[in-house]
């Protein structure tokens, strides 16, 4: 059985190769080509979860489940807030051949998909990203959606404003854009064309009525129903846009907070992102008009991307 490790996911998974692959699975996965059940998610204690996520692709490209424990206070530590594993199965025997390295892939992946949902959602001349938070994913974000847009600036912000600064000097020494630390969300999002957020907030840190029209938003910190990153209005505001529609409405929280306060129903859902991607639903329709893309995430997006490493094997250089 091979193992490959966070070193050579880093090394290969580069988002000129995952952004192309996040991009198919979500068409397959909206046109039941894929198979996944409901990620389960065991509560362990404050900040702490460890969750399950199997899945299948196609006939010929294997199945498997990913094991992951999230672990927010890791952050501080200078650790991944995301460990685990991702085990992937031989479709034509049933054995299981490849076990890989599952913080690494959920970092790349997680922000290829927000990247493959900005450039279908967004505003074709959108050029200034603003990033709530400053973590890992704030980082991995910060690249993918730079390969889908022209950016011409980057505002972030967190709750540290030492480490907003640090991560905003960092950042702009690596992609050569204009990267600020702003000293609050609301200063954040002022002109913002694409806003991601990408925080562990158990309660929004973004209101509506900050968010100019014809903005779009990759909602991703919040990862089960239970914390919420933005308030209902935002949601209600929106065209809002799901990974997984069945995922949205079971653990979605932004959605499920607005949905219970009575500002939505189900059909607010108007898409999953393949669809719009496979040009069956439209997606932006105005450029005024403000797109939500809700990520909680695939685990046929983990799959395609291990599988893809598995499959084709590294060539030296």
């Amino acid at each position: 059985m091979r193992f490959i490790d966070r070193e050579e996911v880093a090394r290969r998974l580069t988002y000129e190769v995952c952004i192309p692959i996040v991009r198919q699975a979500m068409i397959a996965f909206s046109r039941g080509e894929t198979k996944q059940l409901l990620r389960s998610i065991i509560p362990l204690s404050d900040g702490r979860l460890f969750g399950v996520m199997p899945g299948a692709m196609g006939a010929n490209a294997g199945f498997g489940a990913k094991l992951i424990s999230v672990f927010h206070g890791n952050f501080a530590r200078g650790m991944q807030s995301h460990q685990g594993l991702v085990i992937i199965f031989d479709p034509e025997s049933g054995a299981p051949v490849c076990v890989l390295d599952a913080g690494e892939i959920t970092a790349i992946r997680t922000a290829a998909a927000s990247a493959v949902a900005t450039d279908a959602l967004a505003r074709k001349d959108a050029r200034r990203l603003a990033l709530l938070g400053y973590g890992e994913q704030a980082a991995t974000h910060a690249r993918a959606i730079a390969k889908v847009r022209d950016l011409e600036s980057i505002v972030v912000w967190g709750r540290s404003p030492s480490r907003a600064q640090t991560f905003a000097e960092r950042m702009q020494s690596e992609l050569a854009i204009p990267v600020a630390a702003a000293a609050d969300a609301r200063g954040a999002v002022a002109n913002a064309d694409i806003i991601c957020t990408l925080t562990s907030a158990a309660e929004p840190i973004l209101q509506g009525d900050w968010v100019r029209p014809g903005t779009h938003l990759n909602l991703v910190g919040s990862s089960y129903a239970g914390p919420s990153e933005v308030d209902n209005a935002l949601v209600a505001r929106s065209r809002f846009v799901a990974d997984s529609r069945e995922g949205v409405l079971n653990q979605g929280a932004e959605f499920l907070r607005a949905k219970a306060a009575g500002l939505v129903g189900d059909e607010h859902i108007v898409a999953e992102i393949g669809q719009v991607l496979a040009g069956d639903i439209q997606g932006r329709r105005l450029p005024e008009e403000i797109t939500i893309y809700k990520s909680l995430g695939h685990i046929v997006q983990d799959l395609a991307s291990a599988w893809a490493l598995y499959s084709q094997p590294e060539t030296a250089s």
